[in-house]
Parts: C-alpha cells; sequence; structure tokens
C-alpha cells in the first residue's frame, strides 16, 4: 500500500510540476509520465485523463494547505487558508491559465476539497450549516478579491474577511 502512496505522490509531483510548466490543456499524461520516470499505464491504472488527475492533484495541493492551518482561532485560519490558496503557485496557474476548470465546483458539485474542508470547519465553526456559510463566503473572498481592488488592498480585503468571520462566528 506504501508503495501505491509513494507512486501517487510521484505521478501527483510530475503533474504539478508539468501544470506549472505548461497549464492543465497542454499538460499530457504522456508529460507526466515521462516527468515521473513512470510508464503511461502505470498513469492510466489510476487516471483516465488529465482532467482526473489535476483534480486529484488540487485536492491533495488544497488539503495540504488547509491541513497546516492553527484551528484554534477558527476567524485567523479561514483568513490565513484564503491567504495560503491565494499565493498557490498551482492555484494562480490554474487561475491563470485554466480558470474554467475551477467551474463545476463553484456551480454545478463540492469536489472532494470542499469536502475536507468541510469536515475541518464544521467542528470549528459550529456545525454543517455554519461551515458551509464560512466556506461559501472565504470561497468569494479567494475568487473574487482581486476584482474588488483599487482603491483597497489586498490586506485591507482579508481584514474585511476577518470582521465578517469574527461577526458571523463570535
Amino acid at each position: 500500500m506504501t508503495s501505491n502512496r509513494h507512486n501517487d505522490d510521484v505521478v501527483l509531483d510530475a503533474a504539478r510540476d508539468c501544470v506549472l510548466a505548461y497549464g492543465v490543456r497542454r499538460t499530457t499524461l504522456t508529460d507526466v509520465a515521462r516527468r515521473a520516470g513512470v510508464s503511461r499505464m502505470t498513469i492510466y491504472r489510476r487516471w483516465p485523463d488529465v482532467r482526473t488527475l489535476v483534480a486529484d492533484l488540487m485536492t491533495r495541493e488544497w488539503v495540504r494547505v488547509v491541513s497546516e492551518l492553527d484551528l484554534s482561532d477558527p476567524v485567523r485560519a479561514v483568513v490565513a487558508g484564503v491567504r495560503g490558496l491565494r499565493a498557490h503557485p498551482l492555484w494562480r496557474k490554474i487561475v491563470e491559465a485554466d480558470p474554467e476548470l475551477l467551474l463545476p465546483y463553484l456551480l454545478d458539485r463540492r469536489g472532494a476539497s470542499h469536502e475536507a474542508v468541510l469536515e475541518v470547519l464544521e467542528p470549528v465553526a459550529g456545525g454543517p450549516r455554519k461551515a458551509r456559510a464560512v466556506l461559501l463566503v472565504a470561497q468569494s473572498f479567494l475568487l473574487s478579491a482581486p476584482t474588488m481592488l483599487d482603491p483597497v488592498t489586498m490586506d485591507e480585503l482579508d481584514a474585511e474577511l476577518a470582521a465578517l468571520l469574527e461577526a458571523y462566528l463570535g
């Protein structure tokens, strides 16, 4: 089992490198296999296409950001999580080059990353309803804050996010 997990990490690392270099649309499973030093069949056994592979990569990367947060102060943790994701190289590349990848997770369905974040938020936010509201607010600041700059700064918007969450979560 460990070798499968290690193999997955090698492939996901290679996929991350390819996406950062080329963007999602220009990344192929052949590129990933070559960079990972594995056969294409090794990748096809686990991921049928690049989109599925990138979805798993995004989940791994976003969950890593969330898992590093200090949840003793939920407001500070959420703001730090938004900042961490906003600064993440993979997030930045996807938003810059392939933003359409995010649409299904905004309009149609929750992804594995949403589920993982909700699992972390529910106990500290006060249950499922509040966790979902907090996630929606945080997601809007993650995605749309850059459109609201000038005359305010990102730091000022993040302070407003903290104020909103403080008022909501107490």
